[in-house]
């Protein structure tokens, strides 16, 4: 569908990663040491939701002695709606902001749209001579209408199944991730082979973690959910958010959810406990999962393409330096290099954070992860990032995916009715919307 120019800006299409094109050389570790000139040691403090890995791959480390002169310090909040409420507290009061500060790709048209003045340009770095590094759809996502680059990108979120293999064997299901793919090629077959794994594992396990989780990959494989093209909301009359939500309450109804609310505590013990058997897999849920599941999960796990015949995109992220930043110029040495090709590549190995970055897509192809009983996860999430639509995205768009899958949550967790959650859902979206 061709939009004009003002358009695309105004609700910002993003997901699919070019995987053909033009690999222009990515920023190497050889970049100019601002703090050098500084004269002084400098501290960059990063402040991001939820875990980007850069840290547990070891990127931090390597950059500090790559800059003697550097020390980072990290915070993270677990749930990024938390983690974006302050955000929002500290832009408005001009206070306790991070020279560094993670922007999720929900939020990102909210930040191009309605809060540029708020953060730096990159572009005045020196950002526009990276354009070519990256997927057109990801660097577009984070430039304004008037030519401002607010962030530059870290992963994208190609989807799959993750699914844990000892407890399909268990229960007497198939474990090779290709006959799984054809069992469930379609989100129907999905759900009936949860009820023969149900039947099996009774109130021990369930076959998934829980129903917010399964309607996000299902809305997420379409490219219009909850605003048109024109900036629009039309998420109340789109047969694909009907749809996801039908097939979601069909799944809580049929007991096949393990009730958990995604991000609390309970969910992150669920991961070694075995509580649930399968959950929807955004490339950077493998990092959750060895996190949360440690070395004892190791080979218990394993990786298979979607139900339906096309990948989603579920999350993705960047980084951009507010404006007042203590120490900008540094900072964005550090963002500059972190999102790198070689960086890139780094952590989709070690975190299995999916590369924006072309170079790194193409490096990434062949890889396979021992954890994930050596799955070919670059062939699985490379393939998901090709035929992942190019969604539409509004400034509110992840604030009306949150209040639907807390609608949800109420269906599983306390059995309300489709119709009188779904009308939750429309009241919590009317509010956060204004």
């Amino acid at each position: 569908m061709s939009i004009s120019r003002a358009a695309r800006q105004a609700t910002l299409r993003l997901g699919a990663v070019a995987l053909a094109g033009a690999l222009l050389a990515a920023c190497g570790s050889g970049s100019s040491d601002s703090s050098a000139k500084s004269g002084g040691k400098v501290t960059l403090t990063v402040d991001l939701f939820g875990t980007f890995g850069f840290k547990e791959a070891g990127l931090y480390a390597e950059y500090e002695k790559l800059h003697p002169n550097v020390t980072i310090k990290e915070s993270s909040t677990e749930n990024e709606a938390d983690y974006w409420k302050a955000l929002q507290t500290r832009l408005a009061g001009g206070g306790g902001l991070a020279d560094i500060q993670g922007i999720e790709v929900g939020r990102v048209a909210s930040v191009t749209q309605q809060q540029a003045d708020k953060f730096e340009d990159l572009n005045a770095y020196g950002a526009k001579s990276l354009k070519g590094d990256y997927s057109a759809a990801k660097w577009d996502a984070a430039t304004t209408s008037d030519g401002r680059t607010l962030g530059l990108g870290t992963d994208v979120g190609p989807e799959a199944i993750c699914y844990r293999a000892d407890l399909f064997e268990k229960a007497g299901l198939p474990t090779d991730r290709k006959q799984l793919a054809e069992k469930w090629a379609t989100w129907d077959d999905y759900l009936a082979l949860g009820r023969q794994y149900q039947a099996k594992a009774g109130s021990s396990s369930h076959w998934m973690d829980s129903v917010g989780s399964l309607y996000s990959l299902i809305v997420g494989q379409h490219e219009e959910r909850y605003y048109d093209a024109s900036g629009k909301l039309v998420y109340q009359d789109n047969p694909a958010v009907k749809t996801a939500w039908d097939t979601s309450v069909k799944a809580a109804q049929d007991g096949l959810s393990a009730k958990l609310a995604q991000w609390t505590p309970a969910w992150n013990q669920a991961f070694s406990s075995g509580s649930f058997a399968t959950i929807g897999c955004p490339a950077w849920m493998l990092g959750y999962i060895k996190g949360q599941a440690g070395e004892a999960g190791s080979g218990k796990w394993d990786v298979a393409p979607l139900p339906g015949g096309v990948a989603g995109n579920w999350g993705g992220s960047y980084l951009a330096i507010p404006k007042g930043a203590a120490h900008a110029e540094e900072a964005y040495e550090l963002i500059k290099w972190l999102t790198a090709g070689p960086q890139q590549e780094k952590l989709f190995k070690k975190q299995g954070s999916f590369p924006s970055n072309t170079a790194a897509i193409k490096a990434v192809s062949s890889v396979t992860d021992p954890y994930f009983s050596n799955a070919p996860v670059g062939e699985i999430f490379g393939k998901a990032a090709e035929t992942a639509p190019v969604q539409v995205l509004g400034v509110h768009d992840n604030d009306v995916n949150v209040q639907i899958t807390n609608a949800l949550g109420e269906v599983e967790r306390k059995g309300t009715g489709s119709d009188t959650a779904w009308s939750h859902a429309e009241k919590g979206i009317k509010n956060a919307v204004g």
